[in-house]
Parts: structure tokens; sequence; C-alpha cells
């Protein structure tokens, strides 16, 4: 089975998402599955995990009735508030979902130190208990803080979103790669090849600028932590569809077999859960 690990649906406003500036017109608009299907049936996929794109509640709402309408939609990556009084009562509520199957916060947009914070570390550390994984979203400088946050909790599965983000464009390496080398020595944390066109110049980039993040990412984490992913539709910004994932493809080829299959799906449906059963 080949998935898609990370990729996004909405019906554009510019109220809800007014983070979609002038050069991103091509957000602007509505990302629905009806969209995806023929990209994800053109690149050989047979579903994918749709992750949140709003802190609201509504919307990890609405995501999980778009998986229940479409069998390719294999699992939700949804948002919970880890500031409210009734996060139980909604880790409770959306967990007996059988296609929830994580959560996300927007830890890039929060404080450098945000993810190792009390009371994020304490929603966190209640996700076990509910057998839901949590996608790590942070910028290189919040790394250290993302590192203390799983040295906590060794037992919630964690999976870092887009390598962390290392700043491509600039062609940057350190200090993300020895941030990054030390995240992966926890064993409960996995990796998305994910998001890299977008931290690399725009439509400018070849496909050799990621080959020296890959090499970091694949020596760190091993292909059984990752797992490919493609940021649709903001991977559109500056790639279409299948140049994504031909970068990951491309790049694994040198690999086994094996490797190969964990990289393109394995690895996503042990750390997600995909039932092949409930796929469709």
């Amino acid at each position: 089975m080949q998935i898609d690990a990370h990729q996004h649906f909405w019906r554009y406003n510019p109220v809800d998402y007014d983070w979609m500036t002038d050069e991103m017109q091509v957000l602007r608009r509505d990302h629905l599955p009806a969209d995806l299907k023929p990209l994800l049936d053109a690149a050989g996929f047979d579903g994918s995990i749709v992750v949140q794109a709003r802190r609201t509640i509504a919307e990890t709402e609405w995501l999980l009735q778009l998986a229940d309408a479409y069998p390719f939609v294999f699992g939700v990556v949804g948002w919970v508030d880890f500031e409210s009084d009734q996060l139980d009562e909604q880790l409770e509520r959306f967990s007996s979902h059988p296609k929830l199957k994580g959560v996300r916060e927007v830890v890039q947009d929060l404080p450098v130190d945000y993810a190792a914070s009390d009371t994020h570390v304490r929603g966190v550390g209640q996700l076990s208990r509910y057998g839901l994984t949590y996608d790590l979203l942070v910028k290189p400088p919040q790394l250290p803080a993302a590192i203390e946050l799983v040295r906590q909790l060794p037992d919630q599965p964690f999976v870092l979103d887009h390598l962390g983000k290392p700043y491509i464009a600039r062609k940057e390496l350190s200090p993300w790669q020895d941030d990054l080398r030390e995240l992966a020595k926890s064993p409960n944390v996995f990796c998305k090849l994910s998001g890299m066109v977008t931290e690399a110049q725009w439509r400018r980039w070849q496909p050799e600028d990621f080959h020296p993040y890959l090499e970091i990412v694949l020596e760190a984490f091993g292909p059984d932590r990752c797992m490919v992913g493609s940021d649709w539709p903001v991977c559109t910004l500056s790639g279409a569809y299948a140049e994504v994932i031909a970068i990951v493809r491309d790049y694994i080829s040198r690999l086994s077999s094996s490797e190969q299959t964990a990289i393109l799906g394995g690895t996503c449906q042990r750390f997600y859960r995909v039932d092949a059963a409930q796929t469709g």
C-alpha cells in the first residue's frame, strides 16, 4: 500500500485563511477530495492522510466527515485545544472515530520554547491513552524544545513534519542537522519527507537541492521511520504534485525495495495504524 502521508483540504475564505498572502494566489480557492484523487491515482498512491490547516474544532469535525465520505482518505490528523479545560472531552469524543489518527498544534507560529511548555507537554501527554499520534510542526529554532518534549514523553508516538523545515533556500544545514540527529535518537519519533519545495526558492529549485537534507534525515531516522508526503496543496506554490513526489521517489530509488516500500507507505500505515480493511 502506498500512502501520501501529508496533505490538506479547505474551503477557502479570506478570514480563516488570512495567512495566504497575495503571492499565494494559487491556494486561494477550494481544495477538496475530488481535486486530490486524480493526483493520487496518477502518482500510484492508494490513499492519503489529511492534516489540519486551521486551529479549530470545527475543522477537525469537517475533516472526519470528509474521511467518512471518501474511503481514500485513510486518516485525519486534527486539532484540539490544549489550552482548554475541555481537552479530555474533546479527545474522548474525537478518538472514538476510527479515522482520527492523531492531532497537531501549529507550533511553528508559537513562541520558540512553546513545544516544551508545561501546557503543551501536559496536553500532548494525554494523547497516548487515547491511541493518538502527534505531528510536530516546528521550525529549526524550535527543535531544541521539541527534543525536550519528546524526551519527557517516551511512550508518545511523534512524527516530525517537513523535516523540521530546514532553510533550504539558504542552503543551510547547521544547526538544523545536529538538532535533527538529536531528535532522531528518540525511537518514538518519525519523520515526514514532505514540505521541502516551499522551503526552497519557489519554482527555481533543482532536485539536487534537497539531496543533502534527505541524506541527513534518512541516515538519522532510517527508512522504517520515514514517510513520504506531498503537503498538497501548499506544495503547489513551488511545484506540481508529481514533481514533489518525484523528488523523494527518485532519491530513494538507490535504496532496497523493502526500504522504498517503507517510505512510500509502510511506515505511514504502521505509524497511523491504517487498517487495510477500512480503506475501502
